[in-house]
């Protein structure tokens, strides 16, 4: 009997490992994809980049639920509502449309590190956004926001007082990809979400490439030139993982997973040291340590006697 409780007990770790590291990797994959966006801008502009690696990504997940749809139909499952799923791309894809663009043209005036950890304010945003949708806000959230406040001074503030030009834009962009995730929130439960993920990237993709064409005039041999980034930035970050986030969030609590997620601005500032040599000064990496600490502190579980924390 007792042999019988220890082999679940085993399976399950072993489940959590595994769920852990697709997460990780998940997050290793969007941090360096900031190095990825930013040596994109060396062939591309911020439309046609983001309206190249968007369309990528969707492409991507076509065989994902191409796979789906024929196992749902093999254990005879009903299928998700297409419906929803299209209502619901649209509507995520123009904010993440926006919130794309307004990063890629923050990355160009500022390091990749400090757009990794400002984009990552979106943890602490979504729950005090909340507060407009009536949800009850910990006090841990306002805890952090202070903390993050104090974070972003030291990591994005001159002498003079003076938030950069890309800074501004990046926050714009983590106020955007705050509004992006309640919507995401929103239409989830109605759609199947790998289904949802294509279309929206295929929105953003579109309501971005379209104007590339008018405004910044690509030619064929700017998207050869800018191939790899473009592939790491579409194949890898969008389309490749989400997947891994879907997969490994089946065996993770979702406080847990949002916590392996919120590495990916630490990959950032790391990946941007590395391989960019854009090195932060410690009043600004005592800043970035300030802001990880504050969106660790949001995504720490509640106490079970307490009511759990709605981010969206």
């Amino acid at each position: 009997m007792k042999e019988a409780e220890k082999e679940p007990g085993k399976a399950q770790t072993k489940i959590a490992w595994k769920s852990s590291l697709l997460l990780f990797l998940a997050a290793f994959i969007w941090g360096t994809a900031f190095v990825a966006q930013s040596v994109g801008m060396d062939y591309l502009g911020p439309l046609s980049f983001n309206g190249a690696r968007f369309l990528m990504g969707s492409a991507v997940l076509l065989p994902v639920i191409g796979s789906n749809r024929v196992k749902r139909k093999r254990e005879g499952r009903k299928p998700a509502d297409f419906k929803a799923a299209v209502k619901g791309g649209i509507c995520c894809g123009l904010v993440l449309c926006g919130a794309s663009l307004l990063q890629q043209y923050g990355i160009l005036y500022t390091t990749v590190g400090k757009a990794g950890f400002i984009t990552a304010l979106y943890i602490i945003l979504v729950p005090v956004f909340g507060i407009f949708l009536k949800k009850k806000i910990a006090r841990k959230v306002w805890a952090g926001a202070v903390i993050a406040a104090i974070g972003m001074y030291l990591l994005c503030m001159s002498e003079s007082l003076f938030l950069g030009r890309g800074d501004s834009l990046v926050f714009l962009c983590a106020v955007l990809f705050s509004v992006h995730i309640l919507v995401i929130d929103y239409f989830s439960p109605k759609a199947d979400g790998i289904e949802l993920s294509c279309i929206q990237f295929l929105t953003a993709g579109v309501m971005a490439g379209i104007p590339a064409f008018f405004i910044e005039k690509p030619g064929m041999q700017d998207f050869v030139n800018g191939f790899l980034p473009l592939a790491y930035a579409g194949i890898f970050s969008c389309g490749i993982a989400y997947t891994l986030q879907v997969l490994g969030q089946k065996g993770t609590d979702p406080a847990i997973a949002s916590l392996i997620l919120s590495l990916e601005s630490t990959v950032s500032v790391l990946a941007g040291w590395v391989i960019l040599q854009q090195a932060l000064t410690g009043r600004e990496l005592a800043g970035c340590a300030l802001v990880f600490c504050a969106v660790i502190l949001v995504q720490l579980p509640e106490k079970a006697n307490g009511r759990k924390l709605s981010q969206g």
